[in-house]
């Protein structure tokens, strides 16, 4: 099985001041195969600690984290992720950008010429594939950089925020492409985001976090995933359902920030 299995994961900080930060604290849960998890939180409530350290980039400091049953202590390819800026070679085509991981395994040039060929097309950019990167908008970087990602075949897919730097259409027209992929490859995906409609949309899980020390706050399997592969998102948007949700949690998170700033100005 290719589960990921957070075991009462904590870390803590040490600042050079002398003082600490616990950025998170006794996090637990199973995020099984084919699942796509959206995070969301205040900041600092420890989103990208935890992305970093499933991707291997950071040891916690208690606990563990294991993907197929193996605890996760540095970078692997059974992990693939996407950054907010997608840390392209911009200087390069897209097709050299999205094969860049399979030139460094040293494959087969013809399996792999097939295998850019079946992605491009997957995320929209058939045609584009002897094109010079910095020619292109920052959706279609994603694009590649989703590419790039998934040709790799990852167990898991990590992405950071990364449609918030496109414009809205944009980023709409992204979010469902992503459900897309998600379905068709089967991919288990975890998206940490600061925005909330777009957690709930893309989130089949959703966990809200809450800070100092960061944790896992509440829980919630939602529907909404599912019928945005059938359905208009913005209809999606716009039900009752997904409003109600909408505020519960946006509501949730500003009582958490109010807190944060009343502990802030009474220290």
């Amino acid at each position: 099985m290719s589960d990921l299995v957070a075991d009462n994961v904590n870390m803590v900080f040490n600042m050079s001041s002398g003082g600490s930060v616990h950025a998170l604290k006794d996090v637990s849960f199973t995020l099984k195969q084919g699942e796509l998890l959206s995070v969301l939180g205040p900041s600092g409530c420890g989103k990208t600690t935890l992305l970093n350290i499933i991707a291997g980039f950071i040891r916690p400091t208690g606990g563990q984290f294991t993907l197929q049953e193996k605890e996760i202590s540095g970078p692997g390819v059974d992990r693939g992720m996407v950054f907010q800026q997608g840390a392209l070679f911009e200087w390069l085509t897209v097709e050299e950008n999205v094969n860049f991981g399979l030139r460094m395994k040293n494959a087969d040039p013809a399996e792999t010429a097939k295998k850019v060929e079946e992605w491009l097309e997957i995320v929209g950019l058939q045609g584009f594939g002897d094109t010079p990167t910095y020619q292109l908008s920052g959706g279609m970087q994603q694009r590649i950089a989703l590419a790039r990602c998934l040709i790799n075949d990852p167990d898991l897919i990590l992405m950071d925020e990364p449609l918030g730097a496109l414009d809205a259409l944009t980023r709409e027209k992204m979010q469902t492409r992503v459900l897309k992929i998600w379905k068709e490859t089967g991919k288990t995906i975890l998206i940490i985001t600061h925005s909330v409609e777009e957690a709930l949309l893309l989130g089949e899980r959703l966990f809200v976090m809450a800070p100092r020390p960061g944790r896992l706050h509440k829980e919630y399997r939602l529907p909404f995933a599912e019928r945005g592969l059938v359905e208009d998102p913005r209809d999606i948007k716009n039900s009752p359902e997904f409003a109600t949700t909408r505020e519960e949690i946006l509501t949730m998170i500003w009582d958490m920030e109010e807190e944060i700033m009343g502990k802030t100005e009474a220290a």
